[in-house]
């Protein structure tokens, strides 16, 4: 594989892609969208979200220590992207995106009900860094669409059509799995036997499109240069 070296810059893809509700202390809610964002702790469960200063609700959550994380789905990148290049200062998002506001559990501000999944937060800590400051919070409370919780209590994310953002695009986040934690060293056989059919037909699939796709560019690589030639010899 040959690789091409660039500066320093944060190259990690693709992100998840959130929208993050806050309410000031005069009870003045607003919602903006944040993709640096990313668990660090299980126990206590926290999570990170980085804001620039200048954003409109980084006063409000420095002030009141709180914030929701919420969670939208495929159908909502519209909401989700409106939201991050639209200024608080411009526009009532929340009245223009026609968003459903529910009061959180703990925290004193409201969530999307139309979010698949929100996450009730408060924070414990603010480290300023240069463009952007992160904020350190602790998971309060969260609150789960029933309809993604199968009968033995598993929550189904791979039901919930989750978006990611990848290089100033969004994508939406596929139901069919490559892998399952720890799949690679597992030592039952019988599992052993059911991951490998499982997951090795994908990983072969994916070869093949991927092998089809460099042969494709090889033989169109290979006309451009047969034009070329020919164009030379004219």
């Amino acid at each position: 594989m040959e690789k091409t070296t660039f500066k320093g810059s944060v190259m990690l893809n693709p992100v998840p892609v959130v929208m993050v509700s806050s309410k000031d202390k005069e009870g003045k809610s607003n919602v903006f969208t944040v993709a640096w964002i990313g668990t660090i702790c299980s126990k206590p469960p926290m999570l990170s979200i980085s804001i620039r200063p200048e954003r409109a609700s980084y006063k409000t959550i420095e002030d009141t220590k709180e914030f929701i994380v919420n969670i939208p789905s495929s159908k909502q990148v519209y909401e989700t992207d409106f939201c991050g290049v639209r200024s608080a200062t411009q526009i009532d998002k929340i009245k223009e995106m026609n968003f459903t506001m529910k009061s959180g559990s703990i925290v004193n501000v409201d969530y999307i009900n139309e979010c698949p999944i929100n996450i009730e937060c408060k924070v414990t800590q603010i480290i300023k860094l240069g463009c952007h400051d992160l904020f350190l919070a602790e998971v309060v409370q969260t609150h789960i669409d029933s309809s993604l919780i199968n009968e033995t209590g598993k929550i189904c994310f791979d039901q919930a059509n989750l978006l990611s953002y990848c290089h100033g695009e969004y994508y939406p986040i596929t139901k069919n799995p490559v892998g399952k934690f720890g799949f690679s060293v597992v030592k039952n056989k019988e599992l052993k036997k059911t991951y490998t059919e499982k997951y090795s037909d994908k990983k072969e699939n994916t070869q093949k499109t991927s092998g089809k796709k460099e042969s494709s560019k090889k033989k169109s690589s290979k006309s451009s240069e047969k034009i070329k030639q020919n164009s030379n010899k004219k």
